[in-house]
């Protein structure tokens, strides 16, 4: 597989009153064709930053990448770094090579007009076809993501239509140009389980099909073990752990992501059976505050395994396995 996305790091600023806030700390990130990516943590650990960091879609004054790589492989082979690109470079590759997926669809989509034009403007624009064709495709689209008498439905305005649909309109605008790679930002929170299983396939189907990679955004385990090929945890602005999935929930190498694997929801069925109920197991403290950060690991204010070196300093990744890489000195320990 070719590395489509390589970032490396990455670092993003936003202007304060009380001076430069760093949301995003260093970050080093692959996807490669053909591939999910999940990136999860808790709210506020810098996850939304990272990915609009890579679309250059920050605040124009309040936000900027300070330092780092974001090396994009484009279609017709060459590499570029995204974070040099001026804004005209930049919008001919937003939406036609890299596309995205916003959370909310109802504040990404324009109410004011049909969703079939919406679709059909990104392909006028990068594609260049006439507004007959445009419109063709996104009525092919429309049916790609199976919305039921896509032609009718090209005609009518989001707030017509469920959230389901809506998320399933923002899916067919973000791959109506073929794009490479997909950034798709906490796509399903929104959704009721049912829609949410639904969303999750049609993504993994349109994937196969087209062949792109994808960065998936998350906060919801469950999510990421049915779609991730490889995952990486953030904490605090900074990448804590990475493996393949299947490494990562088998053998958790660093003590946050232990504390989300914990606090999963699980089924006792002894205690089920004795009428008492299962427990909640929730990480004590609150997330770093990007302003306040501790000294050494950002985690260790809440951790259970913290030494007094891991308060002196930030510690680098080490090596767990080939592909099993932590940012936690103590991960033998944890292990053991």
């Amino acid at each position: 597989m070719t590395d489509l996305l390589t970032v490396s790091g990455l670092v993003t600023e936003f202007t304060t009153e009380d001076g430069p806030l760093r949301a995003v700390k260093g970050v080093d990130l692959t996807v490669r064709s053909g591939e999910t990516v999940a990136l999860v943590g808790e709210s506020g650990s810098g996850k939304s930053v990272t990915s609009l960091s890579v679309m250059r879609l920050l605040p124009k004054k309040a936000g900027r990448i300070a330092a780092g790589e974001i090396l994009f492989r484009g279609r017709d082979g060459t590499t570029r770094d995204l974070a040099k690109l001026n804004e005209n470079e930049m919008r001919r590759i937003r939406g036609n090579e890299i596309s995205m997926i916003f959370q909310e669809p109802m504040t990404s989509l324009n109410p004011t007009q049909k969703v079939g034009a919406q679709i059909a403007e990104a392909a006028r624009l990068h594609q260049h076809l006439s507004a007959s064709a445009a419109k063709a495709r996104a009525i092919e689209m429309l049916d790609l993501v199976e919305i039921p008498d896509p032609a009718k439905r090209a005609d009518v305005y989001p707030h017509q239509m469920s959230g389901g649909m809506r998320q399933r309109v923002m899916i067919a605008m973000a791959l109506a140009c073929n794009p490479a790679l997909l950034i798709a930002d906490e796509p399903t929170t929104a959704l009721d389980v049912t829609v949410q299983l639904q969303i999750l396939e049609l993504m993994r189907r349109l994937q196969r099909e087209i062949g792109m990679g994808v960065l998936f955004i998350t906060h919801n385990l469950g999510v990421v073990a049915e779609v991730a090929d490889r995952v990486a945890v953030m904490y605090g602005g900074r990448i804590v752990e990475t493996a393949t999935t299947a490494e990562l929930f088998d053998h958790p190498s660093h003590p946050y992501t232990r504390g989300l694997m914990d606090s999963l929801p699980k089924v006792d069925h002894a205690a089920r059976a004795r009428g008492e109920a299962t427990p909640l197991r929730a990480i004590p403290g609150s997330v770093v505050d990007p302003r306040f950060p501790p000294r050494g690991c950002d985690f260790n204010p809440r951790c259970g395994f913290a030494v007094d070196e891991c308060r002196a300093a930030v510690p680098d990744m080490a090596t767990v396995t080939e592909a099993h890489l932590t940012r936690c000195i103590r991960w033998e320990a944890l292990n053991g």
